[in-house]
């Protein structure tokens, strides 16, 4: 099983397309086949608790609720998909059930008991793959705070998936060498900086992101032939800082889980076979 975190987006249409391979059709009802699993706080949007299935675009109002909090552009949405091996056997509606609920904890969108967390749901729309789609701004209109490290966490999380449904391991011998072998300090402590630069709550980059972004939207409305252009360059600022944020936390979970450098062993002598006497 490969886990894979795509870059975020503002809605979650696109993510739910790709989930499943074809073009969204806002009245299609997707039914428990198709999502698999959901935050725990889904029944609180219905009146008598017996309806559990919504058509697609049902599906998305609900996910793009929590963001009423925050409408200055940020890219709130978080998408996770995972893939099987082709060899692999079809798992059941249970399997992927379980599948979900722990990769949901592994990238921090999912805390047992929390009432007002994410809303996220898992889609299985296609054969060998899974989807998991999340605001992460939570209920109590707060941003999740992910692990810095969950890069890291969904790797472990989809090994021991693996080995517990049977499944084909993933050949990844430097991998799990990373995990075994201790972090040194140092990069601890630069992965930890990198964090915090890119850290979509409290971040600077993410304050200064936010900022640009609500500039543009004010000038965007102002009157005159100059506003719609300095609105798009400022646009595309927020664009790249939000992408120097991505590339912040990837270099922070490469840190975290990179293997110490090889030591070279020089090759043994070779033992040449003693040398037969003459008769």
């Amino acid at each position: 099983m490969i886990p894979r975190v795509n870059e975020r987006s503002h809605t979650p249409h696109d993510p739910l397309s790709a989930a499943l391979g074809r073009p969204l059709s806002a009245e299609e009802v997707l039914t428990e086949d198709t999502v698999v699993a959901h935050w725990q706080g889904l029944y609180y949007f219905t009146l008598d608790g017996d309806q559990t299935m919504w058509t697609a675009a049902q599906w998305t109002e609900h996910l793009e609720d929590p963001l009423v909090h925050y409408r200055d552009g940020r890219r709130a949405i978080f998408h996770l998909d995972a893939r099987l091996h082709p060899d692999d056997r079809d798992l059941s509606d249970a399997e992927w059930a379980e599948v979900a609920h722990r990769l949901a904890r592994a990238a921090g969108i999912e805390t047992p008991g929390d009432k007002k967390g994410c809303a996220w749901i898992a889609v299985q729309g296609q054969r060998g793959r899974l989807d998991l789609i999340a605001s992460l701004i939570r209920y109590d209109g707060t941003w999740q705070k992910q692990p810095a490290d969950h890069l890291r966490r969904l790797q472990e999380e989809a090994r021991r998936i693996e080995q517990d449904l049977h499944l084909t391991p993933v050949r990844a011998a430097a991998e799990r060498r990373s995990i075994a072998r201790p972090v040194p300090t140092a990069s601890v402590q630069l992965a930890t900086v990198l964090s915090q630069l890119a850290d979509e709550q409290s971040g600077p980059l993410a304050t200064v992101r936010g900022l640009v972004e609500h500039t543009a939207h004010r000038i965007a409305q102002q009157p005159g032939a100059a506003g719609p252009d300095l609105a798009h360059r400022l646009e595309l600022i927020a664009r790249r800082l939000h992408g120097i944020q991505h590339d912040l936390d990837t270099t922070a979970a490469a840190l975290i889980t990179a293997p110490r450098p090889r030591v070279a062993v020089p090759p043994r002598p070779a033992v040449q076979a003693p040398a037969r006497r003459s008769p």
